[in-house]
């Protein structure tokens, strides 16, 4: 195959679509809607309730923190274009997880169907994490292993994903 059919191909994987702001939004949203068009499903825990409250305040400042990282080690925060990135960020919340930004919006979206009093509403964030990390965490790392080579393989073998 030509080189340039070969990088022609290679940029087209490294595209990526569905960015996770609009992942969280959607599952976000479906699964609110799910969860006022499933009223069986509903339950009333009053302690569930309040324990959305510190479950989303986390997911927020797990998010914010890690988005904090990218900015100090001033490399692109942009999910869209993972090549683009010019350091591979592994202090800060990345000692503990190599997706923390993900994590946070997942913990807002579980904080949030812990709200919603209704077992449908769950069905946001399991469906995120499995989109999340197929259409975005899967191709990110295939990139980052692309740029930084032995030293992601490295903090891979180091880090869990998730958690």
């Amino acid at each position: 195959m030509p080189q340039t059919q070969i990088s022609e191909r290679s940029k087209k994987q490294k595209k990526l679509y569905f960015p996770p702001l609009m992942q969280f939004a959607f599952y976000g949203l479906a699964g609110y809607i799910l969860a006022t068009n499933l009223p069986a499903l509903a339950y009333g825990s009053v302690p569930l309730f309040w324990l959305s409250v510190p479950v989303i305040a986390v997911g927020a400042l797990v998010l914010f923190s890690a988005v904090r990282s990218f900015g100090k080690a001033n490399t692109t925060v942009n999910p869209i274009t993972p090549e683009q990135a010019e350091q591979l960020v592994t202090t800060g919340l990345y000692r503990f997880t190599r997706n923390p930004m993900y994590l946070g919006m997942l913990l807002v979206l579980v904080g949030g169907a812990l709200a919603l009093q209704n077992l449908a509403a769950f069905s946001g964030p399991i469906l995120y994490a499995l989109s999340i990390t197929l259409l975005q965490i899967f191709p990110e790392e295939r990139v980052l292993e692309q740029n930084f080579g032995s030293a992601f393989t490295a903090y891979r073998k180091q880090t869990r994903r998730w958690l």
